[in-house]
């Protein structure tokens, strides 16, 4: 059987994220969920961190107030755009620190859903795979009694 690996990816650097396929997803790192995740308000009305009643609000309140509780890093005023913060591993807040899996998988932003297909290199993604677990050993020794 043919062995179809892929070198791990450097985050950074574009030329080495390999050509996506979905199988990937399940033996990844979640590499793509250390990239900043952009997302609108509607993204953040599905997350449930905003009420729908806050829409008519001015976006500049509400990324002051998301700021504050270490929600939002950044907001931009012109496109309208807030930069969901990261951990200090670069971690989304929203990836379970064992698992690797999305907690908030079926509210994720649009900027999730559409990865790989947009994005920094559209149709590659930053592949990491998942460290190699050890086999543990098993079976039962038996001792013979003399």
């Amino acid at each position: 059987m043919k062995s179809n690996l892929i070198a791990a990816a450097e985050i950074d650097r574009l030329d080495t994220w390999a050509k996506y396929t979905a199988p990937m997803c399940g033996s990844c790192m979640s590499s793509c969920c250390t990239l900043p995740v952009e997302v609108k308000i509607k993204d953040l009305i599905r997350i449930g961190i905003v009420d729908e009643f806050e829409r008519g609000e001015p976006a500049k309140n509400i990324a002051k107030r998301l700021q504050k509780e270490g929600i939002v890093e950044r907001y931009n005023q012109k496109s309208e755009i807030f930069t969901l913060q990261r951990m200090s591993n670069n971690d989304c807040l929203y990836l379970d620190r064992k698992s690797r899996l999305c907690t908030i998988y079926d509210k994720r932003p649009d900027t999730c859903r559409n990865h790989p297909k947009i994005g920094p290199r559209p149709g590659y993604c930053a592949y990491k795979p998942k460290p190699q677990e050890r086999p543990t050993n098993t079976s039962s020794r038996t001792l013979e009694r003399f």
